[in-house]
């Protein structure tokens, strides 16, 4: 299939192991043309000087984060004014999460946010190749910033508990009129 977004920016956030890179290679891929905006890269540009975020953030890392998101929608708004749909991807959560849409100019701003259980992404967390989880986040933690601080009346929330990375972006496309952000 090959939808047709046009200029657009579309947002998958979620927890760490919520499948947000998979889900977003395989939507940019079934966009008839998409970019896909790995957030993560502008963190690990940081050689020298990087602060991890941690739960007790300092300013420092607060700023890098900042910095990591201020780039990505430049990135994804670069991409729309060029006739591209950019597929951001990113842990993006709380506060944040409203303060990343006003920072995206282009619209059709569409976000979604990926809601496994918790148990679900300890199980994905213990599968993938990767770590995130560990002595600093933990998924509880991560879980409860998801679901008691970020605002529910943003984008599109998918429970992709049950669900293969496939089946999840057949649920974005069939669902995208909900994650549409109206412009304000």
């Amino acid at each position: 299939m090959d939808t047709e977004l046009g200029s657009a920016v579309v947002l998958i956030t979620g927890v760490m192991a919520a499948g947000k890179s998979t889900v977003a290679e395989l939507l940019a891929g079934q966009l008839s043309r998409a970019a896909h905006v790995r957030g993560d890269v502008f963190r690990r540009m940081m050689v020298s000087g990087r602060e991890e975020l941690l739960p007790e953030e300092t300013a420092e890392a607060r700023s890098q984060l900042e910095l990591r998101y201020r780039l990505s929608a430049l990135v994804a708004d670069e991409y729309a004014r060029h006739g591209w749909t950019a597929v951001v991807q990113d842990i993006v959560l709380g506060e944040d999460l409203s303060r990343y849409v006003a920072r995206v100019h282009t619209r059709p701003l569409y976000v979604v946010v990926l809601a496994p259980s918790a148990a679900a992404v300890q199980s994905r967390e213990t599968e993938r190749p990767k770590t995130g989880y560990g002595t600093a986040w933990t998924v509880d933690a991560l879980d409860h910033t998801l679901r008691e601080e970020t605002p529910r009346n943003v984008g599109l929330w998918l429970d992709t508990s049950e669900q293969t990375a496939d089946q999840t972006v057949s649920a974005i496309l069939d669902n995208l009129h909900a994650a549409r952000v109206q412009a304000g």
